[in-house]
């Protein structure tokens, strides 16, 4: 299952059924679980461990220490689930102790060619990153989010799940849950609601956040005031919980 033209390094733990193609290096603190099948050319160092089942392609570089100058060598982490595809040239990078030192991806996700997660990311599980999205540094992205490629996040930005952004928008401002979002700045474009159909949300979760988007958006209100009115909304409907805590945990402000 390892090629002989493959690197592993003395001290790299991989599972008994895990596939290395030719060439590619695997560093002395990376963990890989069982079924998960590296390309040719990859280039994984550590610490870092990746779960089970999943597929890493060609040129891709996964666990290299950080671009952030403060990086001083120290001994950082990044941690993959299970089930994750990572596609052609995709750079991932450990975390920094200016944060806890982690890079997190959940598990389920989709990061298509030439995608780039930054040192302290925390992406979630069933997220769709299309090719040359970038995250910056400390960016966090809930489940289910989907970002269209050339998707740009400047650092320290929340996605909340169940988002959708289109093609080439730049977040520069936290987006709160279930929002569509496009544009340079990224704008709001309304609540995610084919998405949130494929995902089983009922008709009646759909209206309600529909209503939760408009008290946001459509009411001229602060967030302070939006979030007493989405309170209300959610003692009767659960999923707008969410949105709350999305707007609750925001740092940055929200797009507008």
């Amino acid at each position: 299952m390892i090629h002989p033209q493959a690197i592993v390094e003395p001290g790299a733990k991989l599972a008994d059924n895990v596939e290395v193609g030719p060439w590619s290096y695997i560093g002395a603190d990376v963990e890989i679980g069982a079924g998960t099948r590296i390309g040719p050319h990859v280039v994984i160092k550590g610490p870092t461990v990746i779960g089970e089942d999943n597929r890493i392609f060609q040129f891709a570089s996964v666990g290299e220490e950080c671009q952030d100058k403060k990086y001083n060598g120290e001994p950082t982490e990044l941690i993959i689930g299970d089930r994750n595809v990572i596609r052609e040239g995709c750079t991932i990078h450990r975390g920094t102790v200016q944060d806890e030192g982690i890079t997190r991806i959940g598990s389920d996700n989709l990061l298509m060619a030439y995608v780039h997660v930054a040192h302290d990311c925390i992406v979630g599980s069933h997220c769709i990153l299309a090719n040359s999205t970038a995250l910056a540094g400390h960016v966090k992205l809930g489940d289910y989010a989907i970002l269209g490629g050339f998707t740009a996040v400047h650092q320290f930005c929340q996605i909340g799940p169940h988002v959708m952004c289109g093609a080439g928008t730049v977040v520069l401002k936290d987006i709160p849950a279930y929002v569509m979002a496009t544009g340079n700045t990224a704008k709001p474009h309304g609540i995610n609601l084919e998405g949130l159909r494929r995902r089983g949300f009922t008709p009646e979760a759909l209206k309600t956040l529909r209503q939760a988007y408009k008290t946001i958006y459509r009411k001229g209100l602060t967030t302070a005031e939006a979030l007493e009115q989405l309170q209300l909304l959610a003692n009767d409907e659960p999923a707008v919980q969410p949105l709350i805590d999305s707007l609750n945990s925001s740092a940055r402000g929200i797009i507008r």
